[in-house]
């Protein structure tokens, strides 16, 4: 059984547009580097015609033929950065409607954003309660670092309910900053709250000599592997993990897709088909250490609540 411990609705319900064009940019730029590509209008409405999948049908669709039992669903706030995204509140409720059409299927972690202040982090406290969300997901590239001591209330939320923090680390869409995406900014809110489990988004891609330090050194750090199909890594993707796998940090690392990037990769039941049963991911590496990256980590960080939650009846849940 295989959680995918990083994946997004893919909709313009939730990502912003500004977004989408931002990484169709990057796409152009990619392809003229080879060939010619088609003009940056046409590749962005593309890329926009992707994300229709508004109540995560196709991904439920995509985890039964790849054999993924359940997911986290991320919802960052891009709010403060970017125009057209819905507030908060509407999103967390179409999050929790999505989580009733598909029972089982995911788990949720609600993005915020310090500036918020204490409002926002009043309000991230009710949303979670209200709809038993599962983790708070930071998108530091945003301007803000993860230790920043206006997170504080939001962390002492994730304290009280056992929550994990999802911190997104390294590049993103070019608009946005790069500098407070750095895995080691997490160190400081890391230490501050060692109860809560901080998972560095990208960080078993991106940064990953950093990521795995903390993870070693930091009880309360663990490194994600989301986004590895799409990134630059020597020798591709499959030598890549098998390096990460292999630096004795299994113990913390928990497997993440990043869908919809996979979209681009051949979708879902390829990249897990080539993970679970390719010669060259878990080569030399235990079973053991296989069924902590892709299970059962994740379950060390979620709530017992959240644990609870999804492996009872629709019908027993607290909400619906």
């Amino acid at each position: 059984m295989i959680y995918d411990g990083h994946c997004h609705v893919a909709s313009t319900d939730f990502i912003p547009d500004a977004f989408l064009g931002d990484v169709a940019c990057g796409m152009r730029r990619r392809l003229d580097v080879v060939a010619a590509g088609p003009p940056l209008d046409r590749l962005h409405e593309s890329y926009r015609a992707q994300h229709r999948d508004h109540d995560a049908d196709r991904l439920v669709a995509e985890m039964d033929a790849a054999g993924v039992a359940r997911s986290v669903l991320m919802v960052p706030d891009f709010g403060f950065v970017m125009p057209g995204q819905p507030d908060l509140a509407a999103m967390a409720r179409r999050h929790h409607e999505i989580r009733l059409r598909h029972p089982g299927r995911f788990w949720v972690y609600l993005g915020a954003d310090p500036r918020r202040g204490e409002a926002g982090a009043s309000e991230f406290a009710d949303l979670v309660d209200r709809y038993a969300f599962d983790g708070l997901k930071l998108y530091p590239p945003c301007g803000y670092s993860p230790s920043d001591r206006s997170l504080y209330p939001y962390y002492e939320v994730c304290r009280s309910r056992s929550l994990p923090v999802f911190v997104h680390t390294g590049p993103t869409a070019q608009s946005l900053t790069f500098t407070t995406s750095e895995a080691i900014l997490v160190d400081r809110a890391a230490r501050d709250f060692p109860e809560v489990p901080f998972v560095l988004g990208h960080g078993g891609v991106t940064d990953v000599e950093v990521s795995a330090y903390l993870a070693a050194y930091r009880p309360n750090v663990f490194v994600d592997t989301g986004g590895f199909a799409g990134s630059p890594v020597a020798g591709g993707w499959p030598a890549h993990l098998n390096r990460l796998f292999r630096l004795g940090v299994n113990h913390k690392i928990i497997f993440g897709t990043d869908w919809p990037l996979n979209q681009l990769s051949g979708g879902l039941q390829r990249l897990v088909g080539e993970v679970r049963d390719g010669d060259e991911v878990f080569a030399g590496v235990s079973r053991r250490d296989r069924d902590l990256v892709l299970r059962e980590n994740l379950l060390r960080v979620l709530s017992p609540a959240s644990v609870d939650r999804a492996d009872r009846p629709p019908a027993e849940r607290r909400h619906g």
